[in-house]
């Protein structure tokens, strides 16, 4: 005959588990000079933590046996909480942005266009060129092409090709990214 579960589970809440919610018999323990104590069972270990006035927390849930320290749960939950918020402040989120030509645009438009391309790219973001055609330009799509094209060799020491040009309706895609 099976013995019943040691504790009745707790509706888990966020972060580690701790005190009597640790669901394994035994644990294996660091104390809070960072010294393993070895493996005790989970009540004496909860005792002990007591004893030293903090919590026994569940640090490597999937060792087996678990790994248990002895940490204040709340200092421990707040540390975590700053790190990821750190790690969050840090990361940069990669934007895609557009530029909007035409088949039959002028030079010095280009070199404005391209210009606001090199910005976005050193930026880090990633640059979408559309092409638009209208009218009677639909018959004359190998201009768009070669204007993909030279944008592509204007920008390859900076960029790559993340999406090679395609034809969508009536208007070209293309998108670069940084290198």
């Amino acid at each position: 005959m099976a013995a019943p579960p040691r504790r009745p589970t707790p509706p888990v809440k966020g972060g580690p588990r701790f005190n009597n919610t640790i669901m394994a018999d035994q644990v294996r323990v660091i104390d809070d000079r960072g010294e393993n104590l070895g493996v005790l069972n989970t009540d004496e270990a909860i005792g002990r933590a007591k004893d030293v006035g903090l919590d026994l927390v569940e640090v490597s849930p999937n060792a087996n046996p678990p790994v248990a320290k002895f940490l204040d749960v709340g200092k421990f939950k707040y540390e975590a909480q700053k790190k990821a918020n750190a790690a969050r402040k840090t990361q940069k989120v990669q934007d895609v942005k557009e530029i909007k030509m035409r088949p039959n645009i002028d030079n010095h438009d280009y070199d404005v266009k391209m210009r606001n391309v090199n910005k976005f790219i050193d930026n880090g973001d990633k640059v979408k060129v559309t092409l638009r055609f209208r009218g009677r330009e639909m018959s004359h799509q190998q201009l768009g092409m070669q204007l993909l094209q030279r944008v592509q060799e204007d920008m390859k020491e900076t960029a790559k090709v993340e999406a090679y040009p395609k034809l969508e309706g009536r208007q070209m895609l293309m998108v670069l990214s940084p290198k």
